[in-house]
């Protein structure tokens, strides 16, 4: 099936879609740095970029005429910065909110689906009227905003639309979510909104994919069976105390009686995700991009990941990175830096993914990217409806 993907960045929303079955026909990104990451791993014969075309470029000037044929999925993470809790939040008002390319390129190319995340920052308060007026575009994108018409009135005239329920244009039914990566399977607690969307006249009904690991499930691991510690062969005088936050909690899953039986999987640590990978403290690691980075530190409001939980947020930042955010506090208290491999291992990047240039600016494609597992659970679930349709229509010769 053939897809096409808007604001791809390093690739981490790209490489969950082409696992699920899609192959990228075009990928669009402006970033420079992102560009080069891409096609250095193209150039090392990492086959799932094999077939991307790269427009390095601004999505405003992109020509969709140049795609042919049909297309089954648009995907795309339009920059967060307007939305994201350590942004400058002016939303609508920044001129980096790129959802109305979003909306364009549905309406030109009229994909089957459509894929589209963002920051959890999307979803507060503030945004709420913003966030309906994406879902109403998304969902209508041939009702486009008249010359001089503020997106209230948009937003209003698209309402009104929507509940005529007569239009016989294009539309997608259109399904918004607020998920944790955690909740997947991904060593990091990373909230994103992902919008998904069938056109109508397919006749989809789809849902979310379930969640398959849990915090409980892991806190009785850790501190009820113990197994979790065993995995690791951690004797005991090596593992941490018992974290505060979580006592009355591990009390409560104590005296359940059906203790450690869980339909999800425990979360994945920091320790899952790393165990295996030499101290970088040590020296130099013939693993590319595993490389120690000094001067790590904590400060009040940006404290380190304990090592064995799911990370915090990796962070891009504005002006260089966080300190705290992009930092593991290890067993025995002490706090340093993730290299750049250990953080595609919690964004989930394989480890023939590789990023170059500095720490910082590896770091920054990092922060900003997608889970690729994360993205990989979301499209498959779409994958699935489209295989579905398209078998059942061969079945009915149409």
């Amino acid at each position: 099936m053939r897809s096409v993907e808007l604001f791809t960045g390093a690739g981490g929303l790209a490489l969950g879609i082409e696992a699920a079955g899609f192959r990228h026909d075009t990928v669009i990104e402006r970033d420079k740095y992102c560009c080069h990451t891409i096609r250095e791993n193209q150039s090392r014969g990492f086959e799932p970029l094999a077939g991307w075309r790269i427009f390095a470029g601004d999505v405003r000037d992109f020509n969709y005429g140049e795609i042919k044929g049909e297309i089954d999925l648009l995907a795309g993470g339009p920059p967060c910065q307007p939305f994201s809790i350590g942004g400058k939040h002016k939303g609508h008002q920044d001129g980096r909110d790129m959802f109305p390319e979003m909306v364009r390129a549905l309406r030109e190319l009229r994909p089957r689906a459509v894929l589209v995340e963002n920051v959890k920052g999307l979803t507060r308060k503030t945004f709420a009227d913003y966030f309906s007026y994406i879902t109403l575009q998304l969902s209508h994108p041939e009702i486009v905003q008249r010359p001089n018409e503020v997106w209230a009135d948009h937003r209003s005239r698209l309402e009104r639309h929507h509940t005529a329920g007569k239009w016989e244009g294009l539309e997608y039914n259109v399904v918004p979510r607020l998920v944790n990566a955690a909740n997947f399977g991904i060593p990091q607690k990373r909230e994103r909104v992902f919008f998904v969307g069938f056109r109508s006249d397919l006749g989809i009904e789809w849902s979310f994919p379930d969640e398959t690991h849990s915090l409980d499930a892991l806190l009785v691991d850790q501190w009820v069976t113990g197994k979790y510690w065993e995995k690791h062969k951690l004797p005991k005088k090596s593992r941490p105390a018992v974290p505060s936050r979580f006592v009355s909690r591990i009390g409560r899953l104590k005296s359940q009686r059906s203790l450690g039986i869980f339909a999800t999987e425990p979360w994945k640590t920091i320790r899952d995700a790393i165990s295996d990978l030499p101290d970088p403290e040590r020296g130099e690691s013939d693993i590319p991009n595993h490389i120690h980075n000094p001067g790590a530190r904590s400060y009040l409001g940006h404290t380190g990941s304990p090592i064995d939980e799911p990370a915090k947020v990796l962070k891009a930042g504005d002006h260089g990175v966080p300190g705290g955010e992009n930092t593991v506090v290890l067993s025995n208290g002490h706090l340093r830096y993730f290299t750049v491999r250990e953080s595609a291992r919690v964004q989930t990047f394989p480890d023939e993914y590789l990023f170059n240039g500095s720490w910082t600016e590896s770091m920054r494609q990092l922060g900003n990217a997608v889970p690729v597992e994360l993205s990989a659970a979301v499209a498959s679930g779409i994958h699935q409806r489209l295989s579905q349709l398209r078998h059942s229509r061969m079945q009915r010769g149409i």
